[in-house]
């Protein structure tokens, strides 16, 4: 059975791009370690107890998803910063809010979220327990 998730994989045009996005702005903890098959170094985002791994488009790890693509990707964050606070750092940052704040269902509770797009056009849904 299967008891949680340890990590996903973002197809990205940019690492740096996306670093910036997620560490500066979505406060994600970036760091780079070394994959013991084959020594090269790769990318990761982490928060709790999970982590993005980062492919980046012209330079793919094997094995990988069938067709990697940028921008496919619908991710939903829950954060303890209140949706108002994150319009405000949106707005500084010049990004865009494509909907909300909106009243969402999640996995385990009702949600409070907005949605805006990453470097690569994911969309990327951060949300309050109500």
């Amino acid at each position: 059975m299967i008891k949680s998730l340890d990590h996903i994989v973002l197809t990205v045009r940019s690492i740096t791009k996306t670093k910036l996005f997620y560490s500066e702005i979505l406060g994600l903890k970036y760091e780079e370690f070394k994959d013991d098959d084959t020594d090269a170094y790769r990318s990761c985002l982490k928060f709790g107890d999970q982590k993005i791994n980062l492919h980046q488009v012209d330079n793919l790890i094997y094995p990988g998803a069938k067709l990697p693509t940028s921008g496919s990707a619908d991710i939903c964050f829950i954060s303890e910063v209140s949706i108002e606070d994150w319009i405000n750092i949106f707005h500084v940052h010049n990004i865009k809010i494509i909907k909300g704040p909106t009243n969402q269902i999640g996995a385990k509770r009702k949600l409070k979220s907005i949605y805006v797009r990453d470097p690569d056009l994911n969309l990327v849904e951060i949300a309050n327990i109500k």
